[in-house]
């Protein structure tokens, strides 16, 4: 998740702790990898109610997600297993995050082994995903579900994307903690990136965020937070 580069910490390795058994820490970053209470039910209200999920994936042509910060895969899992359930039989997805720490196999499993209700895709994902994971890792997941995971420096790696997205999960760390992930540079990218009428959503709320992502160019919406969270922000890039 993290964007730059705190000392001592190895430059393409996440370097975890591990909290009430199960929820991994990022000493480096001083932040938890998702919300204590329930990481899954946060992700179904901030980035799939956020950007309007599952409703706008009803349709044949591709859905394109991306994620800035795959960590555990958490936001994956969770998608793919709501995609299963609603999305029409021949629509496809495609779900791209940009991560410069990848996490070890081991420990992705150890972390979402704490949601039985994403067993499935759990199993699926560890059993693919590579010893080293480095540069572009591709993984085709089922049929019509794909996954690719972007090793490096978030800002670098958008910068040579080219094909827009139609939702964004914004997850980096928190804004106080990790500045960067939120910086007005990479707002622009992701902007750049969403095609016209697509959307963002975000657990974050702080106010250089929001104004980073108003500047460039997206309508940005203020809703509750999850848990008791006062708010989070989701907005679109307009159509016209």
């Amino acid at each position: 998740m993290a964007e730059h580069d705190p000392e001592n910490m190895p430059q393409n390795e996440a370097v975890l702790d591990w909290h009430e058994g199960d929820m991994p820490y990022s000493p480096a970053f001083d932040d938890h990898f998702y919300c204590r209470s329930d990481g899954r039910l946060e992700c179904g209200h901030v980035f799939l109610a956020g950007n309007g999920l599952p409703l706008r994936w009803q349709r044949e042509n591709p859905f394109r997600i991306a994620e800035l910060g795959f960590g555990t895969g958490l936001n994956l899992c969770e998608t793919w297993r709501q995609w299963r359930h609603t999305a029409p039989g021949e629509a496809s997805l495609s779900f791209t995050s940009f991560e410069r720490y990848p996490m070890a196999r081991a420990d992705i499993d150890r972390a979402l082994s704490h949601w039985p209700e994403i067993d499935r895709e759990r199993v699926i994902l560890t059993e693919n995903w590579p010893d080293a994971p480095a540069g572009r890792v591709e993984i085709d997941l089922e049929p019509r579900v794909r996954l690719t995971v972007v090793c490096g420096a978030a800002l670098d790696s958008l910068g040579r994307e080219e094909t827009p997205f139609d939702a964004w999960y914004l997850d980096g760390f928190a804004p106080a903690r990790n500045p960067d992930m939120w910086s007005a540079g990479l707002m622009a990218e992701v902007f750049r990136l969403t095609v016209p009428g697509g959307r963002f959503a975000t657990y974050a709320a702080a106010g250089f965020v929001r104004r980073n992502l108003a500047a460039a160019g997206f309508a940005v919406e203020r809703r509750p937070g999850f848990a008791g969270k006062r708010e989070m922000l989701c907005g679109e890039r307009p159509a016209v």
